[in-house]
This record gives structure tokens, sequence and C-alpha cells, in this order.
């Protein structure tokens, strides 16, 4: 298994055509270097496909999902930002659930 140590979800969208080279490049211009057992995420502009990039500490795996329906949920998209996941952040999103509000699902306010 790839050890995977943080996530990092890259706010603005890009090309799905792009390759690793190019969302290194990314990752690089955007959070200043690609850092190992670290993931990136992308999506392209819908928020309909996203790609997961993760550096090893040798080599880059590539990995991409798309719902079958709806849309991922992402962070508003503003140049040069990227936000850093917890895991159960990172598994509600690629499942398409608000990872955002995860905290406030978690408790019951109101009946």
């Amino acid at each position: 298994m790839i050890r995977i140590d943080a996530l990092w979800l890259c706010a603005a969208p890009v090309d799905m055509r792009s390759g690793t080279e190019r969302l290194l490049a990314h990752v690089v211009t955007t959070l200043g270097a690609a850092r190992a057992h670290h993931g990136y995420l992308f999506c392209n502009a819908r928020a309909s496909r996203i790609k997961l990039l993760v550096h090893d500490g040798f080599g880059v795996w590539c990995a991409a999902r798309r719902l079958n329906a709806g849309g991922f949920v992402w962070a508003e998209s503003s140049a040069g930002t990227a936000v850093q996941l917890t895991r159960e952040q990172f598994d509600a999103l690629v499942l398409g659930l608000p990872w955002q509000r995860l905290p406030e699902m978690g408790v019951i306010t109101r009946v």
C-alpha cells in the first residue's frame, strides 16, 4: 500500500487531461514543493471529476475518480490556495459527501 501522511486539496480547478507532470508542476506552483508521502487532490471546473497525485518517495502515482451522478463538494476556488484534509474529510470527499460539515454532522442539536 502507498503511505499517505498528509492530503492536500488544491482548490483551483485544473484540466482533467493533465497528466502527472502538469499536475506536479501545479503542486510545486501552489505549495512550493511536492513532499514525499503527501497526496494532492484536483478537480475540474464542474467538480464532476477528481484526480489524486501521490508522491511516494520514489515516484509519482496518479488516480482518477468520477461519480455516476452529482458532483464532488469542493472548496471555494482561488488561484494558489490549498487546504489540508484529514483522513475522514478525504473519505467523505471521494464519496461526494459534504466534507466541510463533518464536525457538525456528528452532533444532533435539534429534534
